[in-house]
């Protein structure tokens, strides 16, 4: 009896064991996330790790982020593998238990997780139905995955590559969502030979494309699209632009840079430190410019943090200069190149690019002399800035009548719903003083 209680004892632990394997799921890095990509697994299947140790890179919409783990324990089966995109926040993508746990089970309990539906995060709608519906015809094949009386159901892309190829949608099977016909159908439709059923003199010659390469929709470039057009669609733009005499802010920043040693170069001042600041200043003047919308009230910042772009090989993000008003312009250099450079990197943390209350974006550097920007919601402006360019102005008390000035051009996107024109003007006059006048900010 004694041995037959011992042995029901070790399954009883082995069991406790088992049932101690639990789903590792998908986590929100960020308020506003709803999906993520698998950058890296820093943990192999049956490693184990420790509190604090990183258990793999995320991909979010706009950094990768490490995931650390809150517990010992080890990575029993990974669900998830590097590189998998769109995945579901709260979705399971790797099994974990605790040292000495029995594993066995591990690869079972992921199977009956990805076997679990799934909420997709964008839905297909369904394909409109005809109004007249024509009955088929009796020498066409007819096609399974899309329901009879229904319109050829298929992608922009599709629709225009079958048109350039004369290829019939009407001829090509969908193996997209609700039988929808993608781009990749078309292309092996023009692979097989064609239907006896249609003759060779009604369809026109096969164009051809011109060579092309497809680049996968990341993350951040998918979010920057939905945002973008969101806020063009709905807010009411309006554009206001001012010229600005930089000569005083440029004979400043050569002084400053002049009295730098060799060591601390990197320190130097740009034009856009002083444009930041001079933002700040402003929208301390006029703080109705510091602004969101947020349907029910009109939220007015007390602080400016200024979220400033930065062209990422991912696409545009806009790492935030936190209480600028505060900040002198060594400071706020100095932030500057740290916030861009894990822009770039990738490295930037949900915090340090969320919750900014007005946007700068600078394509000066770029040689271009002017432009409009779309503004970042729920922010109530961003200013975009031109390059600084010389030009000839009138100037009587000159001996030859006109004189040379570098001028640089700034145009305000304003929501109408939260700047009227007259707030953007005063704003954008207030802005232009600091500039024009830089000792104003530095005393």
């Amino acid at each position: 009896m004694a041995s037959l209680a011992r042995v029901f004892a070790r399954r009883l632990h082995a069991s406790a064991r088992r049932s101690a394997l639990s789903q590792f799921n998908m986590p929100a890095m960020s308020p506003t996330m709803t999906e993520g990509g698998i950058a890296a697994w820093k943990k192999k299947e049956g490693e184990s790790f420790a509190t604090g140790d990183v258990l793999l890179e995320i991909e979010t919409d706009k950094a990768t982020i490490d995931v650390e783990a809150t517990d010992d324990g080890i990575l029993a089966k990974i669900i998830a593998q590097d590189g998998t995109k769109n995945v579901q926040v709260g979705s399971a993508i790797a099994i974990v238990g605790e040292e000495g746990d029995d594993v066995s089970g591990a690869a079972e309990m992921a199977s009956k997780a990805t076997s679990a539906p799934q909420k997709k995060a964008e839905p297909t709608p369904e394909p409109p139905k005809a109004e007249s519906p024509s009955p088929p015809k009796k020498d066409s094949p007819q096609k399974e995955d899309l329901p009879r009386g229904n319109r050829i159901f298929a992608s922009p892309i599709a629709k225009m590559i079958a048109l350039e190829r004369g290829i019939p949608l009407g001829q090509v099977t969908g193996s997209g969502p609700n039988g929808r016909i993608i781009r990749e159908d078309v292309e092996k439709y023009k692979s097989s030979s064609a239907s006896a059923t249609v003759p060779t003199t009604s369809q026109p010659p096969s164009a051809q494309l011109p060579d092309y390469v497809d680049t996968p929709v990341s993350n951040m470039r998918r979010t920057i699209g939905a945002r973008l057009s969101q806020s063009k669609q709905e807010l009411p733009h309006y554009y206001a632009t001012v010229d600005i005499n930089m000569d005083k802010v440029l004979k400043l920043r050569e002084v400053f840079n002049k009295t730098l040693t060799e060591k601390d170069k990197t320190s130097k001042l740009s034009v856009n430190d002083f444009i930041v600041k001079a933002v700040g200043c402003a929208l301390a003047d006029v703080p109705e410019a510091n602004s969101a919308w947020l349907g029910e009230v009109v939220r007015t910042y007390k602080k400016a943090d200024i979220s400033v772009a930065v062209a990422t090989s991912s696409g545009l993000i806009t790492p935030i200069l936190k209480d600028v008003g505060s900040k002198g312009l060594a400071t706020i250099s100095a932030e500057t190149k740290a916030l861009a450079k894990k822009a770039r990197d990738g490295k930037l943390a949900p915090s340090e690019y969320q919750g900014g209350t007005f946007t700068i974006s600078n394509l000066g550097m770029f040689g271009v002399s002017q432009f409009t920007a779309i503004i970042n919601p729920p922010q109530s402006c961003i200013l975009a800035v031109g390059a600084t360019e010389a030009v000839l102005i009138p100037a009587p008390e000159e001996e030859r009548g006109f004189k040379t000035v570098q001028m640089m051009k700034v145009t305000l996107s304003s929501d109408h719903r939260t700047v009227d024109g007259a707030v953007a003007a005063r704003w954008l006059s207030a802005f232009k003083g600091y500039l024009e006048n830089p000792l104003t900010f530095m005393l």
